[in-house]
């Protein structure tokens, strides 16, 4: 017989026994899910750019989708249509808005570097209004003449906080003014995503239910019910009212004739999402009021704004947080600078959204948790009647069958 021939049934082969049933080094089930992993991360790499873009269509989304719900049944249940409308006020109520004001704080921005630089190179005697301020007002004298009067000791002061010089910051400034195009392809990208999730969102939703009832077969159906009411509320709690009392406050801080409104009132709304900060602004900006001698303009600002946050967070923000998640203060700062740091001016929405979504999941564990743990422990005589009834019928079945 030769070394090529085939061989014969029944004869035995050079290796062992042949079996009759051959067994796969990996299970079909097992090869399919990493196949299917590798591609999600493949997807992760290549597709990175546009992940900021989706995310941010799916925040706006899930948040404004009893607005596009209402949309949809008046035009009919057409989706292409309702999609199209509800794009274009959001392009009208909020995107726009926003563009303008950073477009605008950038020129402000700009003319507060040139004034750093200025005083940089000449130094600048303390203003007369912190000196005249009370109590503090001869400690900050001194604070200021040590570290701003000095010629060049911004520069100093500047390259110590971020490690480069002031001309190098105000640059960088200025080149971040040049990546408007970026943004402005960012939201356009996040315009496309949006519409897709209008139009073809409660689809995916039946989609992902069914992956999700298979991954998480016991507690899919309370993450499903957590997660977007968790976004609505977060969104609307910090987010819209946010932007509403930056808007507010800018107003007032112009009626007050402070100098910089527009970029003081976008400061307040970014203070206002962390707990606190809104506050924080306009009792600074009020101060400065108070000490530069416009002592009606300084009370009549601190008075309103006391008044405005006191209107907010008793009748508006009840109404439009309508979900049980509450994010203290630490979880709710690392989600802002987080989201900043890795998503630019977006991740000012996205950040706490995810933060939020990982504390509810959190208090989601831990409250199965306590229920599994608050259990009574059963007796010998309630034993028998537990498994009978906790026993599946086919089993039960079988059995008897025997």
């Amino acid at each position: 017989m030769g070394m090529f021939e085939r061989q014969k049934p029944g004869e035995p082969s050079w290796l062992g026994p042949a079996t009759q049933a051959r067994m796969a080094l990996i299970p079909s089930i097992s090869a399919a899910r990493w196949l299917l992993l590798l591609i999600a991360l493949a997807a992760i790499y290549f597709f990175y750019g546009f992940i900021v873009p989706v995310l941010a269509a799916l925040v706006v989304g899930f948040a404004t989708w009893p607005i596009y719900r209402d949309i949809l049944r008046r035009t009919g249940n057409r989706r292409t249509i309702a999609a199209s409308i509800a794009i274009v006020l959001i392009i009208a109520f909020l995107v726009l808005p926003i563009v303008f004001a950073v477009i605008y704080t950038s020129g402000e921005v700009k003319e507060w570097f040139t004034w750093a630089l200025h005083v940089n190179r000449f130094g600048a005697p303390t203003p007369l209004w912190i000196v005249d301020l009370p109590i503090a007002g001869p400690w900050l004298n001194e604070q200021w003449s040590h570290y701003v009067g000095v010629p060049g000791a911004i520069g100093e002061m500047a390259q110590l906080v971020s490690g480069a010089n002031i001309g190098n910051i105000y640059r960088a400034v200025l080149a971040a003014g040049g990546g408007a195009f970026h943004v402005v392809l960012t939201l356009l990208f996040m315009m496309i995503a949006l519409f897709f999730v209008y139009r073809d969102g409660i689809g995916f939703v039946r989609q992902l239910d069914l992956i999700g009832e298979r991954i998480f077969p016991n507690r899919w159906e309370r993450i499903s019910r957590v997660v977007p009411i968790t976004i609505s509320s977060t969104v609307m709690g910090m987010t819209v009212i946010a932007i509403g009392e930056g808007i507010v406050l800018g107003v007032a801080y112009w009626i007050a004739g402070v100098p910089s409104p527009v970029t003081l009132g976008v400061l307040t709304g970014i203070m206002a999402l962390i707990p606190g900060g809104a506050p924080l602004s306009f009792t600074l900006v009020s101060l400065y009021l108070l000490g530069s001698g416009a002592q009606i303009a300084g009370v009549s600002l601190l008075v309103w704004g006391t008044v405005e946050l006191f209107i907010v967070d008793k009748t508006l923000r009840p109404r439009l947080v309508g979900g049980p998640i509450k994010l203290p203060f630490l979880p709710t700062f690392f989600g802002l600078v987080g989201g900043v740091k890795t998503m630019g001016f977006l991740g000012l929405f996205i950040g706490p959204v995810l933060m939020a979504i990982i504390v509810a999941i959190w208090r989601e564990w831990i409250r199965e948790v306590e229920l599994s743990e608050e259990e009574p422990e059963l007796t010998e005589q309630e034993l028998p009647v537990r498994i009978h009834r906790d026993t599946p019928k086919t089993d039960v079945d079988v059995s008897a069958s025997r």
